[in-house]
């Protein structure tokens, strides 16, 4: 099917060896429903139910917060608890698979961080959440963190150094000076005092680690420029009137692509990396958001106590890594030109 929407003769051929290799395919496949557990994980670990039948009506939980008034009950509560709501004769209610919140603690172990067991599944953390759950809904910060520098920083990259090498002169000298007095500066250390003087939020870590993450793409984007500019096909578009603009987005940008299809999976899983040192560091994300590098932190403090909290997240952290390189290296594979 999709070779369908491919009408490119190399491309095609691109797609067809890329998914010759088996490895890559089947990582792909996992990612993918990784992803798709984890930004639908409110139909599979919540402790609200999917649909819940009560007193003759039908009810969204997790769709929408009902208030008691709303659910006829006339208690004197603020927070229905869905788990220890009485359900008459013709009552009942759809749970996800996991009934945990990933904010919820299990108030029913004697001490936190607990260890596995059949409603803890990978026990507990130390305020007594579940962390299967908080594995779940983390690998959607993660990945939405990586993706979204991913995408800003090789836009940011891509046009710099696409107009370094395109334009050259002084634009390109300056540019190059620029980038280099930018590329010397320890921006690990920059970032966690910056982090450590704001709150740090989503949009905050997005922004300052996109503020040098473009440069190292720009590199190969501006040799790409440098290399393309002067071929064929380009001459014959500017001596046919072509503007800048579309020699520059049409003709030299489309084949100057490979570095940065080449590079997206193993910066991804580099993105994610940097999330889950920052977690760990304890620069990263508010609490209480789901977090790996903050159940990796608990692990520290809790090493010779509870294994289940350095085990589970880091297994998690390591395959995704894994299949990200595993996909890395297929693309790579794909489009070597010696090929």
């Amino acid at each position: 099917m999709i070779e369908r929407f491919i009408k490119n003769e190399l491309n095609l051929k691109r797609y067809r060896r890329f998914k010759s290799n088996k490895l890559a395919i089947i990582s792909t496949f996992i990612i993918f429903f990784s992803c798709f557990f984890s930004f639908t994980a409110e139909f599979w670990a919540n402790s609200k139910p999917i649909l819940l039948k009560y007193q003759g009506g039908f009810y969204t939980p997790v769709f929408k917060n009902y208030s008691p008034r709303d659910l006829g009950i006339e208690e004197n509560i603020v927070v229905i608890d869905y788990k220890k709501l009485s359900l008459g004769n013709e009552d009942w209610a759809l749970f996800p698979l996991i009934t945990w919140d990933p904010y919820e603690s299990n108030k029913k172990i004697d001490a936190y961080p607990g260890p596995p067991t059949q409603v803890n599944l990978m026990g507990t953390d130390d305020r007594g959440r579940d962390v299967l759950t908080r594995i779940l809904y983390g690998l959607r910060y993660s990945i939405t963190y990586a993706l979204l520098v991913w995408l800003f920083s090789f836009i940011i990259g891509t046009l710099l150094g696409g107009g370094m090498g395109y334009f050259g002169g002084k634009f390109d000298f300056y540019g190059q000076r620029v980038t280099e007095i930018l590329s010397t500066v320890p921006y690990l250390l920059l970032l966690i005092i910056l982090i450590s003087i704001f709150r740090p939020t989503m949009t905050l870590l997005v922004l300052l680690t996109c503020f040098f993450g473009w440069i190292s793409i720009s590199y190969y984007v501006r040799g790409e420029f440098l290399r393309n500019r002067r071929l064929d096909f380009i001459e014959a578009a500017r001596a046919m009137g072509g503007s800048h603009k579309r020699i520059f987005f049409k003709h030299i940008l489309p084949n100057s692509l490979t570095p940065i299809i080449t590079f997206t999976p193993f910066v991804i899983a580099g993105h994610i990396t940097g999330l889950a040192s920052l977690d760990y560091l304890g620069f990263g994300l508010a609490p209480p958001t789901p977090s790996w590098g903050e159940l990796l932190n608990q692990a520290q403090k809790y090493f010779t106590t509870a294994w289940w909290l350095a085990l589970f997240p880091s297994c998690a952290l390591f395959f995704t890594l894994t299949l990200l390189s595993l996909i890395g290296e297929g693309v790579r594979d794909a489009i070597n030109p010696r090929e």
